[in-house]
């Protein structure tokens, strides 16, 4: 189901601290789906459960329209290079506003996959500012307040 994404920098949801998820319910299954389908149905690159109104620790990222999304569950950044980059970010929850964002240009890390199994991922590049910017709406932070 292609859910309404929270736009608006001032809505309380986009500005909250996210839980963690405690078990992979159907219902948390459900949510995975259902956020796989609104980033596809919005073009994005990049979605988290915030973003649905949801407050849990859950992103979706897809850089590659011909690939599978990555789903994480409880991410944590673990590591992250000392080399970094200023790119313009643009927001599913921050239509027509771009900000030139600096993160770190590689980063490992960990989490669940949609099973629940721990999965640790080195990125870099795009899906690395992918994962850094959607963790940080688990936070309750925008491009805005970069």
């Amino acid at each position: 189901m292609i859910l309404p994404i929270q736009t608006n920098q001032d809505n309380p949801i986009l500005r909250q601290k996210a839980k963690e998820v405690k078990e992979i319910s159907p219902q948390i299954k459900g949510l995975i789906s259902d956020m796989i389908e609104t980033l596809k149905a919005n073009q994005g690159i990049g979605l988290a459960a915030p973003q649905i109104g949801q407050l849990l620790h859950v992103i979706v990222a897809k850089p590659e329209s011909d690939k599978e999304a990555l789903v994480l569950i409880n991410p944590q950044i673990k590591k992250t290079s000392r080399k970094k980059e200023i790119i313009e970010e643009g927001c599913l929850s921050l239509p027509n506003i771009s900000a030139p964002v600096e993160r770190p240009i590689k980063i490992t890390v960990q989490g669940l996959d949609a099973d629940g199994q721990s999965v640790k991922i080195k990125a870099k590049g795009l899906l690395a500012r992918i994962i850094q910017h959607e963790i940080d709406h688990l936070s309750g932070i925008l491009i805005v307040d970069k």
